[in-house]
C-alpha cells in the first residue's frame, strides 16, 4: 500500500487537499496539532470511501524533536507523495512583531519543511512515481507591508523547493518536486496572522479562492509536469509554470 502524507491537514487547504486526494482513492497520513479535527476528517473520508487507510499523526511541527519523531514513525509506510502544507503567517511591521511568534513561524514554515523535505528526498528520490509538494505563497515571490517576515519564510520555501527540483533533475532523479503558491484563500490564515476571533473574507477581501478551489489546483499541479502552480496576484488565475529563480545547472555551468 502506498500513502500520501499531508501536513497541516486539520483545516483549510490541507483539509480539502485530503478530501481531494481521497477522491483519487489515495491512502492518507494526516498530520496536524489538533487531533479532534483529524479524527473528524478521517470520519468524513471514510464516509466517502471506507476502504481507504487513513492514519492520523497528531504532531506539533514547531518542535524540532517532534518533526524527527514524526518522520521516524512513518518508516513502516511506503510514501508515494509528501505534501508540506503546514504553516502560518504574521501581520505586523517588523519592528512591532512578536518575536516568539516569529520564531515559531520560522520553525514551522522553514525548519520543519526543510527537515521533512530532506528526509523524504533522501529516502525516495530514486523511486519512480514519487512527488514532493511544498506549499509556498504568492508572497513567496513578492513582498508586501506588514508581512515581511512571513514573505521571507515563503521566499525560502520557493527558493529551496525550486532548487531541489532542479538539483534532482540534474541527477536524473525520477522524483518530481513542486510548489503550490496560493494567494488569498478562505482559511483560518488571516485569523491566525492578525490574531482575530473571526474574519469574513466576503466582507473584507475583494478577490480570494476557497480552500476547496485550492485543493483542486493542488490536483492540477500534481497531474502536471510543471514545477510551480501559482495564483496570479492580479487576475487570480491559477497558472502552471517552470521555475522562476535563476539556477546554474551543473550541465550548463562552466
Amino acid at each position: 500500500m502506498e500513502y500520501t502524507v499531508i501536513t497541516g491537514a486539520s483545516s483549510g487547504i490541507g483539509y480539502e487537499t485530503a478530501l481531494a486526494f481521497a477522491s483519487r482513492n489515495k491512502n492518507l497520513i494526516l498530520v496536524a496539532r489538533r487531533e479532534a479535527q483529524l479524527d473528524e476528517l478521517k470520519k468524513e473520508i471514510h464516509n466517502m470511501n471506507a476502504n481507504l487507510d487513513i492514519v492520523i499523526k497528531p504532531t506539533d511541527l514547531s518542535e524540532s524533536e517532534d518533526v524527527h519523531d514524526l518522520y521516524d514513525s512513518l518508516k513502516e509506510y511506503e510514501i508515494e507523495t509528501w505534501i508540506n502544507n503546514a504553516g502560518f503567517g504574521n501581520s505586523a511591521p517588523v519592528a512591532e512583531q512578536e518575536v516568539k511568534k516569529i520564531e515559531k513561524m520560522l520553525r514551522v514554515n522553514v525548519e520543519a519543511l526543510t527537515t521533512l523535505s530532506t528526509l523524504y528526498a533522501r529516502n525516495y528520490s530514486s523511486k519512480e512515481g514519487t512527488q514532493l509538494i511544498n506549499v509556498s505563497s504568492d508572497l513567496g515571490y513578492r513582498i508586501v507591508p506588514n508581512a515581511v517576515s512571513y514573505a521571507a519564510t515563503k521566499f525560502y520555501v520557493s527558493a529551496f523547493t525550486e532548487g531541489l527540483a532542479q538539483e534532482l533533475r540534474d541527477q536524473d532523479s525520477p522524483m518530481k518536486v513542486k510548489i503550490l503558491a496560493p494567494a488569498m484563500t478562505e482559511t483560518e490564515f488571516v485569523k491566525t496572522a492578525r490574531e482575530l476571533e473571526d474574519f469574513s473574507y466576503s466582507d473584507h477581501v475583494q478577490k480570494y479562492h476557497t480552500a476547496k478551489e485550492m485543493a483542486q489546483f493542488m490536483l492540477d499541479l500534481y497531474d502536471s509536469d510543471k514545477v510551480i502552480g501559482k495564483v496570479n496576484s492580479d487576475s487570480y488565475d491559477f497558472e502552471l509554470m517552470d521555475p522562476i529563480f535563476p539556477y546554474v545547472s551543473k550541465r550548463t555551468a562552466k
